[in-house]
């Protein structure tokens, strides 16, 4: 009895008496080898998902913008005043649906905000094949004052948001097309990103020495191929000549233009390197911090990602300058032959037909509005209207040569006078009115003011910071001026520098400015 008594307290008894049954315990169970592979797969797949997701978010492709919207889900921009002139083509049938066009505009900041360096891209990412543009500062555009280089249109208007969409509207003009989207690159970030780069190499043309302790601007570079840091960068980018004005490009703004672009080139090609992939938040950081653009960051990366992974080389890359002439205009606000280049038609025309234009249409010269001086000294536009109404007739010159300080042209609307050169209005005492900031600067310079402790040393507005001797003959700073009594004008290859008729040499003095009397 004590045996089975103890059987039951140790087994439990049931209900009907019968000894309850003991439990097993339950194992865990274990994973088959096929269960474990499904499983890692699925953990894969969602984690290439989640990367795929990034990826497209990081790298988006731009939606073409409608600039002529006409349906009413169409959200309508903001117009540009095209005036009585051409209407650029902003709309029908592309080559491709890859195909982009961009503006892109480099602002020196250190001299006044000059937009001197204007380029016109087009990008056919499904042949991988691109054009650069560049268009002189120099360039003729039909504008109504009187110094009609494409490189006073943005000072003209005052700068900013108008300066910028005003300057648009003569490159669109020039092209007889508008582009997709534009940049605008302060200067200054071409040296961030070199350094981002870890340096670019490129071969230096010549020696560059130049100095202007007022805008703090110091050039010493020398001749030969090596590896350039951000700011050697700059300094090869901004030199045009030495302090010695005899020593520099001897074509001027169009040298500076070919070294631009070979370093521009030299750039592109570095960059193209999957090396440079890895760099990404040095190159986000320099966007912000010097970009203005209809284009976001993802679509900029996009671009790149097409460029890079795309197979573009640099051997599809052409870099290319406007077709140009050179020619001169009798100016009547300095009474003297002031240089431009003006398009070569036809080269111009084959240009955008073939590497630049997004359309299949093709183009013809009355879509183009193209500038040229007649041999009666009026100018002539290919659309057949002209801007300025006195320019399109032949000038009136002084029997004898100036000798007085040049009258500043006045606006259209009969208000206060402005600088031919730099757009700012002028204050009767010859000083200029910044519109934006409504503080008194230099009128040869955009913004920056004459030294008083120098003799009057000026800076050149169409360069961004380069000083003129007031000590020399002729007037401007950055082109040449004809001598008012020879038959022939000199040339002038840039905006506003002049060169000695008498020398051929390349002596200079600033545009006029209060104090300053006009030798001829």
């Amino acid at each position: 009895m004590e045996k089975e008594t103890g059987k039951r307290l140790a087994g439990g008894t049931a209900k009907n008496g019968a000894p309850k049954k003991q439990k097993k315990e339950k194992r865990p169970s274990r994973l088959t080898r096929q269960q474990k592979l499904l499983i890692a797969l699925a953990v894969v797949l969602a984690v290439a998902l989640i990367g795929v997701l990034a990826w497209r978010s990081l790298f988006v492709r731009p939606e073409l913008p409608n600039k002529t919207p006409d349906t009413e889900t169409s959200e309508p921009q903001e117009e540009i005043d095209w005036g009585e002139g051409l209407r650029p083509h902003s709309g029908g049938e592309r080559k491709s649906e890859d195909y982009y066009t961009v503006l892109i505009l480099g602002r020196d900041t250190g001299g006044g905000g000059n937009t001197d360096t204007m380029l016109l891209a087009s990008y056919d990412v499904t042949n991988q094949k691109a054009t650069v543009m560049s268009i002189p500062r120099d360039t003729m555009v039909n504008v109504s004052w009187d110094i009609k280089r494409i490189n006073s249109v943005y000072n003209w208007y005052g700068g900013g948001e108008k300066g910028i969409q005003n300057l648009y509207k003569e490159i669109s003009q020039l092209v007889g097309f508008e582009p997709d989207y534009q940049v605008i690159v302060e200067w200054e970030a071409v040296g961030q990103i070199v350094d981002a780069m870890g340096g670019v190499w490129f071969d230096v043309p010549r020696n560059m020495n130049y100095d202007d302790p007022y805008q703090d601007l110091h050039i010493h570079q020398e001749k030969g191929y090596r590896l350039l840091s951000g700011d050697d960068a700059m300094q090869v980018l901004r030199y045009r000549h030495d302090n010695d004005m005899h020593y520099g490009y001897p074509d001027g703004d169009l040298g500076r233009i070919k070294t631009q672009q070979a370093f521009l080139s030299a750039m592109v090609e570095q960059l193209l390197k999957i090396e440079n992939v890895t760099k990404i938040n040095q190159f986000i950081e320099v966007f912000q911090n010097n970009v203005e653009t209809d284009l976001s960051f993802q679509n900029i990366l996009w671009f790149a990602q097409q460029a890079v992974f795309g197979g573009l080389s640099i051997d599809n890359v052409e870099f290319v300058t406007m077709p140009n002439r050179n020619t001169s205009l009798w100016s009547r606000t300095y009474h003297n032959y002031q240089s431009y280049v003006t398009p070569i038609a036809d080269e111009l025309l084959d240009l955008v037909n073939n590497k630049l234009s997004p359309y299949t249409e093709v183009f013809t010269l009355s879509d183009l509005d193209i500038m040229s001086v007649n041999s009666d000294g009026s100018v002539s536009s290919s659309t057949g209207h002209v801007e300025d109404s006195q320019a399109a007739r032949p000038p009136v010159k002084p029997s004898t040569p100036s000798t007085e300080t040049p009258e500043e042209t006045p606006p259209d609307d009969g208000g206060t006078a402005v600088d031919p050169e730099t757009g700012l209005p002028v204050t009767p005492g010859g000083e200029t009115t910044d519109p934006g900031t409504g503080e008194t600067v230099d009128p040869g310079t955009g913004g920056e003011a004459a030294d008083p402790g120098t003799g009057g040393e000026t800076t050149d507005p169409g360069t961004g910071g380069e000083t003129a001797d007031p000590g020399t003959a002729d007037p401007g700073a950055g082109g040449t001026a004809e001598d008012p009594g020879t038959t022939t004008p000199d040339t002038q290859p840039s905006g506003g520098e002049t060169t000695d008729p008498s020398t051929g040499g390349g002596e200079t003095a600033p545009a006029p400015d209060e104090g300053f009397v006009i030798v001829s």
